[in-house]
């Protein structure tokens, strides 16, 4: 599972990278605006669902069942269920895509009301809209893809698919903005081609694992049954994240110009850490949470489920504090500069520190669904994914005032880590005890660790104080030493408390350069 994690981490980390750099140049050539807030409006309704129905519901209701099918049934049965999974989840994205283009105006005046009042703003969203939605059945496909490619326990191209997109938004922005009448219209054309060569990407590796989807209907098959059992509930358990942020997009939107845009920056430096370790943690634990359960060893769930939440927490810890302490260095070095200005950069980043108060209960949600899935077990997630949305629809109301666009990322904050704690509960009630007395000695070992770097940071910011005024090259500087320094003191320390993470790291490490 650590080889696994390592893997897509590894690939994730090259995706997150050109995703801050589609970013940046977003930020550079388009600003922080009423155009580029209409942009992320008209794109997060197709991303949206993209998480909702495509990675999050998709994967953890298919490859729990396929998995099964691959451990208790012959390879021909298996690929026959993923071909009428593929087959049915075409139609279905064919009709989502046409209603989607058809009620655009309805939908965009839903996710954000405030833009009703400004005719302009309301138009270009729906066009934007209308030219991106399409992007959520080659991105659901994909989706597919992945999930029978994990259950086949490769991990590598699905990981290193979103890199087409980031690559295909970059190269609109640079070429194509001058084409057009609006020149933000070239991002949704980067959308759509990065959709198309995401799918594309996955085809040689099916065919590599002999897997050929086909076209066939068989509403009745025992394994689609089961799928749809467990996808109903995903479509929202899985996703309270997205359908939180969805909320507050609709918030933002009542709030002043730009607010959609900080937060939406905010959250995409919050994916870094996000996805390189706890999403890469999460994508491998479900295959193999799924192949103890199908074996009834619940032993070595639990075993499993400690170990993925103590190298995930390892990772994010030190990550949360760091973002929190240096959120305006990050969001300056990252965006600030053309349009995108100091006072942009300085809302981003509060934003950022009020996401980032959650980042733990953000890392590990997806190991516990995980484990709720490979159980066969829909509700409890469910129940936990309402508790929580309710938590954040009150929180956001009542600090979006005062706290305007930071009260949102604040009250997502809170509903997440609530969703943990319930689920927590309901897992322990339901396999028996999973966090003993290792767990919370690595916590604590973790959290000594981060503070040390939270001090050696503090100590290098007095002699080296941080401006936001400064050239890039000096706050570059900055930013590195303080990163490099931090990291290096929070691993070291670790090391020398013999953090049983760092150890199962390092051997890791050193086998794979061993075999090379």
């Amino acid at each position: 599972m650590a080889k696994a994690a390592g893997v897509v981490g590894a690939a994730t980390m090259l995706s997150r990278i050109f995703g801050l750099l589609r970013d940046i140049v977003i930020a550079a050539f388009f600003g922080a605006g009423w155009k580029t807030d209409a942009f992320w409006v008209a794109y997060r309704i197709p991303n949206m669902l993209r998480r909702l129905l495509g990675e999050g519901a998709l994967t953890i209701s298919f490859v729990p069942v396929f998995t099964e099918y691959l451990q208790k049934k012959t390879k021909e049965e298996s690929l026959e269920l993923a071909s009428i999974v593929f087959t049915i989840l075409s139609i279905v994205l064919v009709v989502i895509s046409a209603l989607g283009i058809i009620f655009s105006p309805i939908i965009v005046g839903i996710i954000a009301p405030g833009f009703i009042n400004d005719p302009q703003q309301f138009a270009l969203a729906v066009f934007l809209n209308r030219l991106m939605f399409p992007y959520i059945f080659f991105i659901a496909l994909v989706a597919l893809c992945m999930g029978i490619l994990n259950s086949f326990q490769h991990f590598s191209a699905p990981a290193l698919s979103p890199v087409m997109l980031n690559i295909a938004m970059i190269a609109a922005a640079l070429t194509l903005r001058d084409y057009f009448a609006e020149p933000i219209t070239a991002l949704a054309i980067g959308v759509l081609l990065g959709g198309v060569l995401q799918l594309v990407m996955q085809w040689p590796f099916l065919v590599k694992f002999k897997v050929k989807l086909k076209a066939k209907i068989n509403l009745k098959h025992p394994g689609l049954k089961q799928i749809s059992y467990l996808f109903l509930p995903a479509v929202f358990s899985s996703s309270v994240n997205t359908l939180n942020v969805f909320v507050g997009t609709i918030l933002a939107s009542m709030l002043p110009y730009g607010s959609v845009t900080y937060l939406f920056y905010a959250d995409r430096v919050m994916e870094l850490p996000l996805g390189v370790f706890a999403i890469a943690i999460g994508t491998a634990t479900l295959p193999s949470f799924s192949r103890h359960v199908a074996e009834q060893n619940i032993e070595e769930l639990k075993s499993s489920l400690s170990f993925s939440l103590r190298l995930t927490l390892f990772l994010i810890i030190p990550s949360m504090v760091a973002l929190m302490v240096l959120s305006q260095p990050i969001v300056s070095v990252l965006f600030q500069r053309g349009a995108f200005d100091a006072r942009a950069a300085i809302l981003t980043g509060q934003a950022l520190i009020c996401y980032s108060l959650g980042l733990w209960a953000f890392s590990i949600i997806r190991v516990y669904i995980s484990a709720f899935y490979s159980l066969k077990d829909s509700k409890w997630p469910l129940k936990a994914a309402l508790i929580a949305f309710g938590v954040n629809i009150i929180f956001s109301v009542l600090l979006m005032y005062p706290l305007k666009h930071n009260g949102l990322a604040l009250a997502n904050s809170f509903a997440v880590i609530i969703n943990i704690f319930v689920l927590n509960m309901a897992l322990k009630k339901k396999i028996g005890k999973f966090l003993d007395k290792l767990f919370y000695m690595s916590i604590a070992k973790i959290i000594l660790s981060s503070l040390v770097m939270l001090g050696v940071i503090l100590l290098i910011n007095s002699y080296l104080s941080w401006d936001i005024t400064a050239n890039f090259q000096d706050k570059a500087i900055y930013l590195l030493v303080t990163i490099v320094a931090g990291a290096f003191s929070f691993f070291i320390v670790a090391y020398f408390l013999k953090s049983r993470e760092i150890h199962a790291l390092v051997k890791l490490v050193k086998n794979r350069l061993g075999r090379s």
